[in-house]
């Protein structure tokens, strides 16, 4: 499905996942009597991506085991110090690699072919370092809201925890989901610093990173909020499972 030369996929699959009141890793949690992650999985080979890494962490050789395909590349995230950090352990598998990446959620099973390939087609079109994909929600809550100017451009993304009451009025929230220029994404990532509530790596600060390069940064907007909605409860799962079936 790609129409673009060097495309690959890092898989962010290393969470808990404590609100799915179980100690499972919660890529492995059933949809539909499928694990989480295996939609990652398929999306990224439907889109063509010449390589798959996934992060792990939480019960790390329980989701190695669970995917035995010679395709996937898997790296290890230990200690969890946030999405940068995460990202970060990618790097060797990429040292050699010049093209776009992908990064994916592995608790992200309802995204489509289709959507990501618009996604990537922006970021190509628009020559940007990295293209975030978005969606609006009437009430935002915990999510990271992405901030622009005037003329649309991404200036950054806000954590939840650490935005202005201003900042929180942003309807437009970030899925977790990138497309980045490879080397780009690899020069910005050691960039990253913890100076944040949590103490982590997030990998939104790239975003800003690649502002103060001068390198352009976009964003693309998913219609279908539900499409591109994170598992984090088991409420969470059945909307998820009611999402697909209706196609």
């Amino acid at each position: 499905m790609n129409n673009h030369r060097h495309l690959s996929t890092i898989i962010l699959a290393a969470g808990r996942g404590t609100r799915m009141q179980s100690d499972q890793a919660k890529v492995l949690h059933l949809l539909s009597g499928k694990p989480l992650l295996d939609y990652s999985l398929k999306l990224s080979r439907t889109i063509g991506s010449e390589r798959i890494v996934v992060i792990v962490g939480h019960q790390a050789e329980l989701v190695r085991r669970a995917f035995p395909a010679p395709d996937i590349v898997f790296a290890e995230q230990r200690p969890q110090l946030g999405t940068g950090h995460a990202v970060l352990q990618a790097r060797d598998q990429f040292s050699d690699y010049m093209g776009i990446i992908l990064i994916l959620c592995g608790d992200v099973p309802c995204l489509k072919a289709a959507t990501v390939q618009s996604l990537i087609d922006r970021h190509c079109a628009e020559q940007a370092a990295v293209t975030v994909m978005t969606t609006l929600l009437d009430d935002p809550g915990s999510y990271g809201r992405v901030i622009t100017d005037q003329g649309g451009d991404v200036l950054k993304i806000v954590e939840a925890r650490d935005a202005s009451d201003q900042e929180k009025q942003v309807r437009e929230i970030n899925t977790g989901i990138y497309c980045a220029d490879s080397r780009f994404l690899f020069e910005a990532v050691v960039k990253i610093k913890n100076d944040n509530s949590q103490r982590e790596y997030y990998l939104t600060d790239i975003i800003e990173i690649a502002c103060k390069m001068g390198r352009p940064v976009r964003s693309f907007i998913a219609a279908d909020c539900l499409e591109v909605m994170g598992i984090n409860t088991p409420e969470d799962l059945e909307t998820a499972r009611g999402h697909l079936a209706c196609g």
